[in-house]
């Protein structure tokens, strides 16, 4: 009877200790990508752009990593499309994405 109250109490803790991302809505926050240094109209350019824009997005919603927390895999994965749909690309890119 020990091991079922035990495991009942380990996983209400765990529940209570949940990841930060479930706790309360998240006001969006918003990134700077500095590109005035890159030659956009070169794919090199364009290359390094995208590399810092996806380093940004990293930043902002974190990582999965190798957990089985399906919860929280699925809470980065949903905040990394949401936030690559949200990128505000410079115009000069208008033509090329």
């Amino acid at each position: 009877m020990l091991k079922p109250i035990l495991f009942a109490a380990a996983t209400l803790a765990a529940s209570l200790t949940a990841s930060p991302v479930f706790a309360k809505p998240i006001a969006p926050e918003i990134r700077t990508v500095a590109y005035a240094d890159l030659d956009l109209s070169s794919a090199a350019g364009r290359a390094q752009l995208n590399r810092r824009v996806e380093a940004a997005v990293r930043e902002l919603c974190g990582e999965a990593g190798p957990s089985f927390d399906l919860a929280r895999r699925t809470a980065v994965r949903d905040c990394i499309a949401e936030t690559r749909a949200n990128v505000r690309w410079p115009a000069t890119l208008a033509g090329t994405r």
